[in-house]
């Protein structure tokens, strides 16, 4: 099983593909609680040059209480990391967690389908893209 599903995009720019995937995501309920710029923090932090390259921190609260009620150190999972990065020959990917793979280590049967409709929104949302 894939840890995660994805999408490659063309003839969009970086910025715009973030964009969109952040109004995909909210379309389905889900908030960005945190956006990481990997290439910036490389470049401060060890005077790398990479690819663009972003993490965003997605959330979607009523899926994450029940979860929390169901599992209650299910926040160690939590948010759903969705990626933007720059791939080969200009082409953008947008990458989310599948949440069911993530959630194969726990044992706790109350959040298979919580996972499962998770995962099915943010998929809905990449591949909108």
């Amino acid at each position: 099983m894939e840890y995660y599903f994805s999408k490659l995009l063309t003839g969009s720019s970086f910025e715009e593909v973030i964009e969109r995937t952040i109004e995909a995501l909210n379309r389905e309920g889900f908030g960005i609680l945190t956006e990481i710029d990997i290439r910036a923090t490389f470049r401060k932090k060890q005077d790398v040059n990479f690819p663009n390259y972003t993490i965003l921190g997605a959330c979607n609260p009523p899926f994450a209480h029940k979860a929390l009620q169901a599992e209650d150190k299910i926040g160690t999972m939590l948010p759903c990391n969705v990626i933007v990065r720059e791939a080969d020959k200009g082409n953008i990917e947008v990458a989310a967690v599948d949440p069911i793979a993530s959630m194969m280590g726990i044992k706790n049967e109350a959040l298979a389908g919580i996972a499962e409709e998770v995962r099915d929104k943010l998929k809905k949302a990449v591949d909108s893209l």
